[in-house]
């Protein structure tokens, strides 16, 4: 069942119009069952079957939709972009047709951008990571261009194989694409999304990840740039023993966008997650959205999960939405939380610093770098740590002067 779309009169169970009653603002009335678990959203992959995108559905309220345009709803190029990534030492890759077999495997889209990318993408990245690497392995994704684009990549971690894999955007962009992730039984991967994006760029992401038996998945979304970027993480714990870790970082300026939408679903006996998405926000009009959804599924005994957002306010006329939904159908767990937080710096923090001689302006700045970084940290490969703490110092420099 689609997620209601608001309309001017209200259905009966009949289908008939009820005279004087009026839709909802957050949509339409609906007699029938209402959908009560995440689960149970509609998906598809045909953009046909959706509703046009009104901005009052859940999924969309916190976006700037009348800005998206032809994302949602027009013709995409769906072509090869022009850096076709066929040489990165360390990966196997191939540009397979969207009718492969290979596609499909880690998740179906839930709205209207995602499989608007899905109906129109031409051809997809398919990557595959055997063996262990020492070193990261870097997708530098730059040639998207400013014409609204579709894009589709997939992932495979082969069984037992550990690696760092980075998906490293930059340049101009007008794209909504998916990207699938499947971890294969006792792998260990890490993928990392950076987003750094030139000013101004439209950037929508669904990841959809499988994670197999006894494999682990962290899942890292780093957002610096850009002018709206929503990148939705979903990871699907079906097979015991499974790990996902979601991971996040953001820093948004004034006028920015930035918007993540985390979903972990266990359905299966002794599998863990955890999620720690981390944002600051500084500047007239800089927006950023966090919904952290976390589903316990029946199958899932033995559980143990938590979730938490955690958002630091830097200046006035900036906005932090953060939404943590956690939904348990078994009481045969380890354990399960979830927190959420919007605040200013901690004066405590500030004082002890500036009593150390250090003045105002570089203790607020080693506090918001200390508050990224516990996040960035978690990648584990000095040299893109190092790289997103200099965009983290830049951000942090900019927005000083």
């Amino acid at each position: 069942m689609t997620e209601a779309v608001a309309t001017k009169t209200a259905e009966t169970p009949g289908g008939t119009a009820q005279h004087g009653l009026q839709a909802h603002s957050d949509g339409g009335w609906d007699f029938g069952a209402p959908v009560q678990t995440r689960s149970a959203r509609f998906t598809s992959t045909d953009v046909a079957d959706f509703p046009a995108v009104t901005g009052r559905e859940g999924n969309w309220k916190f976006t700037p939709v009348a800005e998206l345009g032809t994302l949602l709803d027009g013709v995409l190029d769906g072509s090869q972009p022009s850096d076709d990534a066929s040489s990165i030492e360390g990966l196997s890759l191939e540009w397979i047709d969207g009718d492969s077999e290979l596609i499909g495997r880690a998740g179906t889209p839930e709205d209207r951008a995602a499989a608007n990318a899905w109906t129109h993408f031409e051809k997809a990245l398919y990557v595959n990571v055997s063996g262990e690497h020492d070193e990261a392995l870097t997708l530098d994704r730059r040639g998207f261009g400013t014409e609204a684009r579709a894009a589709h990549t997939v992932i495979e971690a082969a069984p037992r194989s550990n690696a760092v894999v980075i998906l490293k955007h930059t340049g101009p962009a007008h794209l909504t694409e998916n990207v699938e992730v499947v971890v294969g039984e006792g792998a260990q991967l890490t993928l990392v999304s950076v987003q750094q994006w030139d000013e101004g760029a439209i950037h929508l992401s669904s990841h959809f990840a499988q994670v197999g038996r006894d494999a682990s998945l962290k899942h890292i979304v780093v957002s610096l740039g850009g002018g709206i970027v929503r990148v939705n993480p979903t990871i699907h714990l079906d097979s015991e023993g499974g790990n996902g870790e979601a991971l996040g970082a953001y820093f948004a300026d004034a006028g920015q966008h930035l918007e993540h939408q985390v979903y972990m679903d266990h359905n299966a006996p002794h599998t863990r997650s955890r999620v720690t998405y981390k944002g600051a926000l500084r500047g007239e009009g800089a927006h950023t959205v966090w919904i952290g959804d976390v589903l316990i599924r029946n199958s899932a005994s033995g559980t143990d999960s938590y979730e938490q957002n955690r958002n630091l306010v830097l200046s006035e006329g900036t906005r932090a939405d953060s939404i943590p939904n956690l939904e348990i159908e078994t009481g045969d767990i380890a354990g399960a939380g979830h927190a959420s937080a919007t605040g200013r710096f901690d004066d405590e923090h500030l004082f002890y610093l500036q009593s150390r001689g250090i003045s105002e302006e570089e203790a607020r700045r080693l506090v918001v770098r200390g508050f990224l970084l516990e996040v960035i940290q978690q990648i584990g490969e000095p040299d893109i740590e190092a790289q997103l703490q200099a965009a983290i110092e830049a951000e942090l420099s900019e927005s000083a002067a």
